[in-house]
C-alpha cells in the first residue's frame, strides 16, 4: 500500500469512528486497537500499548492517541507521511463531532425542560460506563502481561474505587515498580 493510499484510509477510518465517541476519546478505545493493530497492522500491540501511555501521560485531549495511530500508520512511508498523516487523523476525528456538538449544544438549551432530553442524558450514563470498562479490560489485555502486573493492576483499579487517592500516586509508584524490574511487558 503506498502512502497516499495509507494517508487516505487513516482519513476516513477517523471520519467514520468520529461520530461514535460517547463519553470522550477513550470509549472508542478498543475499536482503535482492533482497527490499527489487528485489521490494518499500522502498529503492532506493543507500539500500541506505548502510544496509549504517551497519549495519557502528555497533556492535551484523550484524543492524542488517533494522531499518533495516525502517526505510526504513515511512518513506514516516510517521516512527513507520518507526520501528515497524524494530522489528517486528529482532524478526521475531532472535526466533525466538534460540528455536531456545537450545533447540539446550540439547541440544547432550548430542550432543557423536555422529557427527551432528560431520558436522553439518563440514558448515556450507563452506555459510557459500559464502554469505558470494556476499554479498560482492552488496556488491561494490551499492556498486561505477567502476573506483577495484573495484581498491580487489580489493586489500583479496587483502590481507585474505594479511596480518593489521587492516581497520580498510583502512576508514582507503578512507574518505580517498571523501573527496578518488578512489573515488565
Amino acid at each position: 500500500m503506498s502512502g497516499l493510499d495509507t494517508f487516505f484510509q487513516v482519513i476516513w477510518t477517523f471520519l467514520r469512528l468520529s461520530l461514535f465517541s460517547l463519553g470522550g476519546g477513550n470509549t472508542l478505545l478498543q475499536e482503535y486497537h482492533h482497527l490499527a493493530v489487528n485489521r490494518f497492522h499500522w502498529i503492532t500491540n506493543s507500539q500500541f500499548a506505548d502510544l496509549y501511555a504517551l497519549a495519557e501521560a502528555a497533556p492535551g485531549p484523550s484524543s492524542m492517541i488517533v494522531g499518533l495511530l495516525g502517526l505510526g500508520a504513515g511512518w513506514p512511508h516516510g517521516p512527513l507521511w507520518g507526520l501528515g498523516t497524524g494530522v489528517a487523523a486528529e482532524i478526521a476525528v475531532l472535526l466533525p463531532s466538534t460540528l455536531v456538538m456545537v450545533m447540539a449544544a446550540l439547541s440544547w438549551s432550548q430542550l432543557k425542560d423536555a422529557p427527551i432530553r432528560v431520558a436522553f442524558e439518563r440514558g448515556l450514563g450507563p452506555i459510557t460506563l459500559g464502554i469505558l470498562f470494556s476499554v479498560g479490560v482492552t488496556v488491561l489485555r494490551t499492556s498486561d502481561h505477567h502476573l506483577p502486573a495484573y495484581l498491580v493492576s487489580l489493586l489500583v483499579c479496587a483502590l481507585m474505587l474505594f479511596t480518593r487517592i489521587s492516581p497520580l500516586y498510583f502512576m508514582v509508584v507503578a512507574g518505580l515498580l517498571g523501573a527496578v524490574g518488578i512489573i515488565q511487558r
